[in-house]
């Protein structure tokens, strides 16, 4: 039993070593052979072929495989045209609107003058009588001349009645006087005429430059060395600020005087006592003697005063008595 599988053992290793060798003599090795070929050798060799065999047929590469694609032949190119500027359309102006002028504000004509300064008429002397009997107009100024004096009469009665201030009279001005006034008699439309200031001038008026205000007649003269230049209707201070009295001088003059203290414009003042002065007064010419001042000397002839205020120097005399 056991030479049985001694020999079947043996006869297998006899065929794997016949078969080595078969394999190596087709290699090129001869038959148990141990050398081993140097490298090139058996790179030579690995190239060589082998007698018997076929040769291997050499692989195409792929640039081989692939067919010839037939070369395009290039077609003469175009010049590309030069693209000529484009014009820019010019945009039509729109016609521009007229713009039509925004309408002024309309001003409000004013009423139409029934009577109005330098007017000289029966109409006027009328007008001048009734204001007298509402005390807005001495008698003085009652002769049919529509005057300075009959202008600041007519405004102070618009202001004091509601009517527009326009120091001329309009229809409804002269309605309004007609209805709270009665119609003048003879006498109210002739006054007697004021009899002129003949009260004697204080001693002290008679010499040199002098401002002489009598308080008895309610008037100032204008005295150069004795003799009478100028005569003015004047009004003085109330009960509670009386007038001074005495012997005093100009000390300023100011052309467009003003008092902050009683809110009132005082034109050519000439301040003889601390704040007292000779000016005018608008108040005097509209409402004559039913108002008073602050203890100054009123003037309501604008014209007269202007031509004293241009005479008269800092440093005249001035006299305010009792004749």
């Amino acid at each position: 039993m056991r030479h049985r599988r001694f020999a079947a053992v043996l006869a297998a290793v006899v065929l794997a070593v016949a078969a080595l060798g078969g394999v190596a003599y087709g290699a090129g090795l001869p038959p148990f052979a141990h050398k081993t070929p140097a490298t090139t050798d058996s790179s030579a060799r690995a190239h060589r072929p082998v007698a018997g065999l076929p040769r291997p047929s050499p692989t195409p590469s792929a640039a081989e495989k692939a067919p010839a694609e037939p070369t395009a032949t290039p077609r003469a190119t175009r010049p590309t045209p030069t693209p000529k500027p484009s014009r820019t359309p010019t945009a039509t102006p729109t016609p521009t609107a007229t713009e039509k002028p925004s309408p002024k504000p309309t001003t409000k004509p004013k009423p139409e003058a029934l009577m109005s300064v330098g007017a000289r008429t029966d109409q006027v002397r009328e007008l001048e009588a009734r204001l007298h009997q509402l005390d807005w107009l001495s008698t003085e100024w009652v002769d049919g001349y529509f005057g300075t004096s009959t202008r600041q009469a007519v405004y102070g009665y618009q202001g004091k009645h509601g009517l527009e201030p326009l120091g001329y009279v309009d229809s409804a001005t002269w309605r309004s006087l007609r209805e709270v006034s009665r119609t003048p008699t003879h006498d109210e439309l002739y006054p007697p005429k004021p009899k002129p200031h003949s009260a004697p001038l204080d001693p002290r008026c008679t010499t040199g430059r002098t401002v002489c205000i009598d308080k008895s007649t309610r008037s100032l003269r204008w005295v150069v060395d004795g003799n009478v230049r100028l005569t003015m209707d004047v009004r003085f201070g109330c009960p509670s600020s009386p007038t001074r009295e005495g012997l005093f001088h100009i000390r300023a003059k100011v052309r467009h005087g003003y008092s902050n203290m009683y809110d009132s414009s005082m034109p050519f003042s000439m301040f003889f006592s601390g704040d007292e002065a000779v000016h005018y007064s608008s108040d005097f010419a509209a409402r004559g003697y039913n108002g008073c001042s602050h203890g100054c000397v009123n003037v309501r002839n604008w014209n007269a005063l202007a031509q004293l205020f241009g005479e008269a120097r800092v440093g005249d005399k001035v006299v305010v008595y009792w004749s």
